[in-house]
Formats: C-alpha cells, sequence, structure tokens
C-alpha cells in the first residue's frame, strides 16, 4: 500500500505546485475584498454617527448591524445575547431563575408563550398559551428576538413590569402588570394514575432532567407501575445532552439517538445510548403536542423509530436545528444555528413555518381557541421506517402513531369566545375563586368533589366580571368549568403535583393513553393494537360507553 500511496502523494503534490500562483492570487483578492467591507462598515457607521439627523449612540449602531446580519439570516434561533441574558440563560439551564413563569418561543415574526408554568405569576394574572407578546413597559417589542424580549421580561424579585399581549379572539391588546418573582421549575413531576398505571410529567430539558426523570419512574415501578405515560406536552426543550440522556434511560446500549450534522467538523456526530435500558420492556406511551419541541422531539423520534414507545397526541412543534453559544468580548454571547439533527432512521422534523397560517396549534382547553385554528396541511412528507417496519413520516415535526386532539365541544367553544371578548381566562378566574374558597373553607379534602354551591359561586363571579352567559350554556360546559375548579382548588390547597393529578385525570389523551397501557402487557402490545384498530398516523376512533 506504501508503494501504491507515494505516486498519488506526488501527483497531488506537484498539482498543488503548479495551481500555488492561483491559489495566492485568489487569496490575496479575498483579502483585499474583506478589508474593503469593512472599511465600508467603519465608513458607514462613522456617517451615521456624525450626520444622521438624530443622535445614535456608537454601540447602538454596532448592535444593530449584529441584528441586521442575523435578521436577514432569515432563522429566528439565531440570535445576541448580551451579557446579561447570558447569566440568565446559565440560571435557566438550571431550573431556576427570576422573572414571571413564562416558556416563550420565537414564532413567526412574534415571540410566543409556550407555555405558562403552573403556580407562577404569569399564571395567577392571566397570561395564556398561544399569547404573542407585543409589548414591554408600553415599548413595542416588533422585531424583537426572544432573548431581548426574556431580558426585558426578568428583572429583580418584586419589581412589577407592564407585559402587552395579543390574543386570539380580542381584537385590541392586553395589557397585564404581573410582578416579578424567583421561579423554582422541577422539572419532573410523577404520580400513580391507579394501581399499575405511572405517570411522569417532564416540563424542561435543564442538567437535572435526566436524573430527576430516573428517580421519579424508578419511584413509580416500585409503586407497581407496569405502565407509564410520558407527558412531553408543552415541554419546548433545553439542552441536547438532556434529550440524549432521557432517551438513553430507555434504549439499549450503542441504540443511535440522534445525528447532528453541520459545516463544522466537530459537530457531525451521531449520540449512542452508553448504558442498558434502565426500564427493560416497561409499556410507554409517550404525549405530544404542538407545544413539544426540539429536545422534547428528539426522545420522541428516538423512542418511535426504535419502537420502544407509542407516541400518541397531536403533531410536535418541528424544531429540527441545534445551537452553539459563542462567548464574545465583554461577556456577550452569540447564539447561532450550527447543524440539523435526524432521527435515528434519517428523519428531519424541521417545521416549515412559512407556510402555515397558524403559529403554535395547542390543545390546551385553557386558551380555549375558536374553530379555524387546527394545523394547517403541508406538502406531501417524506417517509421513513421504524426499526421494526413500521412507516413514519419526516417534516412538520414528529407525527404521533395515534392522533388525539383535546378538542373543544361547540359549546365549550362559545363560552371561551364570551372570555376572550372580554380578556378573561378561565385559569385566572379558576384560581382567584379557588384562593378565596380556599381561604374561607379551610381543610379541603384531598378527594374533593366539585359541588353545585362551588358551581354557583364560580358563576357569580363570571357574571360581575361582564361574562354574558345563561344558565342552560353553563350547564352544558360544567364538565369544563369543573376540571378548573377542581385543578385550582387544588393547586392552591394541595400543591402542583396535586392539581396536575386533578388536571389529567380528566383530559382526553391521558384517558387514551392509559386504556391503551392496561391493554398491553408489552411496547409490542401497544404497537400491534395501534396498527391494528387504526392505521398508522390516523385519528383514535371514538371511545365507546
Amino acid at each position: 500500500m506504501r508503494g501504491y500511496r507515494t505516486p498519488v502523494a506526488g501527483v497531488v503534490a506537484l498539482a498543488a505546485l503548479m495551481a500555488g500562483g492561483a491559489l495566492m492570487q485568489r487569496a490575496a483578492a479575498a483579502q483585499e475584498a474583506e478589508a474593503f467591507d469593512r472599511a465600508q462598515l467603519r465608513r458607514v457607521e462613522r456617517i451615521i454617527a456624525e450626520r444622521y439627523v438624530e443622535v445614535v449612540d456608537t454601540d447602538d449602531l454596532y448592535q444593530m448591524a449584529i441584528d441586521g446580519m442575523l435578521d436577514r439570516l432569515g432563522d429566528p434561533h439565531s440570535t445576541f445575547i448580551d451579557a446579561a441574558d447570558a447569566i440568565d440563560l446559565e440560571i435557566t439551564t438550571t431550573g431556576n431563575y427570576g422573572g414571571l413563569g413564562i416558556r416563550v418561543q420565537m414564532v413567526g415574526d412574534w415571540v410566543t408563550v409556550m407555555s405558562v408554568i403552573a403556580g407562577t405569576p404569569a399564571e395567577r394574572e392571566g397570561l395564556l398559551t398561544g399569547d404573542r407578546i407585543v409589548g414591554v413597559e408600553g415599548e413595542s417589542v416588533a422585531g424583537w428576538d426572544e432573548s431581548r424580549v426574556i431580558g426585558r421580561l426578568r428583572g429583580p424579585v418584586g419589581e412589577p413590569v407592564v407585559v402587552t399581549v395579543a390574543r386570539v379572539g380580542v381584537t385590541v391588546p392586553i395589557h397585564l402588570t404581573i410582578t416579578r418573582d424567583e421561579i423554582h421549575v422541577p422539572p419532573v413531576l410523577a404520580y400513580m394514575v391507579d394501581e399499575h398505571i405511572g405517570a411522569a410529567r417532564l416540563s424542561q430539558f435543564s442538567r437535572e432532567a435526566t436524573e430527576e426523570l430516573r428517580a421519579a419512574i424508578s419511584a413509580l415501578v416500585a409503586s407497581g407501575a407496569t405502565g407509564l405515560v410520558l407527558d412531553l406536552r408543552g415541554n419546548p426543550g433545553g439542552l441536547l445532552e438532556e434529550g440524549v440522556d432521557v432517551s438513553d434511560l430507555f434504549l439499549p446500549r450503542g441504540a443511535p439517538i440522534v445525528t447532528t450534522k453541520s459545516r463544522v467538523a466537530d459537530q457531525n456526530h451521531t449520540f449512542l445510548a452508553t448504558e442498558d435500558d434502565a426500564f427493560p420492556g416497561l409499556p410507554i406511551v409517550v404525549l405530544v403536542d404542538g407545544a413539544s419541541a426540539s429536545a422534547s422531539e428528539i426522545v420522541a423520534g428516538a423512542l418511535q423509530d426504535h419502537d420502544r414507545a407509542l407516541i400518541l397526541g397531536t403533531p410536535s412543534f418541528g424544531k429540527g436545528s441545534m445551537q452553539t453559544v459563542y462567548l464574545l468580548p465583554g461577556g456577550h454571547h452569540l447564539k447561532l444555528t450550527t447543524a440539523a439533527w435526524l432521527t435515528p432512521s434519517g428523519r428531519s422534523i424541521q417545521r416549515d413555518r412559512a407556510v402555515e397560517g397558524v403559529s403554535v396549534e395547542t390543545v390546551d382547553v385553557g386558551v380555549l381557541l375558536p374553530p379555524g385554528h387546527e394545523p394547517v396541511s403541508e406538502a406531501e412528507p417524506e417517509v421513513f421506517t421504524t426499526a421494526g417496519g413500521r412507516t413514519v413520516k419526516g417534516g412538520g415535526g414528529i407525527i404521533p402513531d395515534v392522533l388525539v386532539a383535546d378538542s373543544l365541544s361547540e359549546a365549550e367553544r362559545e363560552f371561551g369566545a364570551e372570555l376572550n371578548r372580554n380578556a378573561l381566562s378561565i385559569r385566572q378566574l379558576a384560581f382567584r375563586f379557588a384562593v378565596q374558597w380556599n381561604g374561607e373553607h379551610p381543610g379541603l379534602e384531598r378527594e374533593f368533589e366539585i359541588t353545585q354551591d362551588m358551581r354557583t359561586e364560580f358563576l357569580t363571579l363570571l357574571q360581575s366580571e361582564g361574562v354574558q352567559i345563561d344558565e342552560a350554556l353553563y350547564r352544558s360546559v360544567q364538565p369544563l368549568v369543573d376540571r378548573f375548579l377542581a385543578t385550582q382548588l387544588a393547586n392552591t390547597a394541595f400543591g402542583e403535583l396535586e392539581a396536575m393529578r386533578r388536571s389529567q385525570r380528566d383530559e382526553l389523551q391521558v384517558l387514551r393513553a392509559v386504556r391503551r397501557l392496561k391493554g398491553a402487557r408489552t411496547v409490542e402490545d401497544l404497537l400491534k393494537a395501534a396498527a391494528g384498530d387504526n392505521a398508522p398516523n390516523q385519528p383514535e376512533p371514538p371511545a365507546t360507553g
């Protein structure tokens, strides 16, 4: 082999020598062009600083130049992060931060509330999933990226901030004054649905997410769980490494989890499971929705491609890219999209936002969206095959194996429209009711039921806020009202975990997941049943009594 390689190397060297002059000329021309571009930028900056009709700070001009470059990329995930926000970004990855208690993401042209964390100032004052943030402290945020908006929302604990939002069904902006607080977000909440089925909700992929999830599921198994509902709904993602590690909990050693593709050589990598399946044989149903993004999609995609879990719910957000944070002088950072990622079957789940008419698809009945806010169909997606030969599709997020939309009835939509006309949130009203009720009726039993007195008092609250609702409509939306009252009564009396348990007790997606787990001894049973009673990626058939 040495004898063969020597002449090849000689030919390469000769070619390089012959081309050397041309290469040197091109390099010199490139350096001259780069120097010209830098001179142009400095010249424009100096003219504006000296002669523009209004005084503009030089630092602001450089920030505008950076923002302009990033904006022209057309990528909402590539942003400049100033020093103060970089500190907040680090705090956020630990699961602790100071602020309002919302998760936001750039959707289209606006920073949008992806989810509202239970028990936080944002929830108490009525911010809703799907709200577009259009102003902070009376200043328009048009053109701002998510990092800049977050920077303005965060601040000293105890100080208020005025947030202006645009909401579906409300024709005028809504102004909310929210007092900042120290936010601690436990990434995992878990409980036993019954004596055999456990449920664990992972709300973010912070640095301790994997170990906290492992501990939570281990506790459920020790309590008798023979099936698991893993709830990733509303989870916007977080650290890629945590997405990989959470996937590793359920896959055999050596199984591919995600592959990153980049122009940067050291970012082309296939991540493999490094440990054995921590819960071998445990049947799992993973719940996803339109707000499940990034690391959530890594987990759902890996488990779907390896036939390790049944995916149920509505299509996920569709963020198939990876960002790298670069340190800049002065403690600033540049967050830049440097790679795309693919599931083990080779799927890209990146959704093309430009073809969609709806920013965020949500199944949270707290939003009470009117008709016409379902996902918009896209071009025919590329088809892939799982390890077991099942068909899955790329693009448009993770498409569940079983589609179940926790949709509203016509009466509930009418009720929601009336609330929106009055710029009211049923969650906020239920919270206010729960605080007052628990204050006046201490000693609420953990297994309480909603009474007629509670319903009557809540109706009085609605009417006092100007909600026009007759008794017939109120009776027809009673299940919805009861669910919110029970959730907020449990939240104020017993905390977030009990609120989650009470809320999920009546959620259609959770009920369908539990029903499937009860009928399955293995993951294979789950997948065969889903393939047998409906075609892959088709809606769940109606429940029967």
